[in-house]
């Protein structure tokens, strides 16, 4: 079974994805930096390492991650 992405709460609906934000060693262990809006479905998931960006008090704020569908900008596509 494959892990579910991690899943980050933000308080600003622009973003900003390396992949690396907690990882020893910092971006060049991560991806190309992305930037990602948070639309009015209230989430956004980066294109290249899945993580979901969900935005605080927004309408997938505290809803089940597994009723969402994936909801991308196109990063890494």
């Amino acid at each position: 079974m494959i892990a579910p992405p991690e899943i980050l709460r933000v308080t600003h609906a622009r973003n900003i994805c390396d992949g690396a934000t907690d990882i020893p060693g910092g971006a060049s262990l991560g991806h190309p930096r992305v930037f990602l809006e948070i639309d009015e479905s209230g989430y956004v998931d980066c294109g290249y390492c899945d993580r979901r960006f969900v935005l605080i008090g927004g309408p997938a704020d505290g809803v089940d991650p597994s009723t969402l569908h994936d909801h991308g900008d196109g990063a890494g596509r």
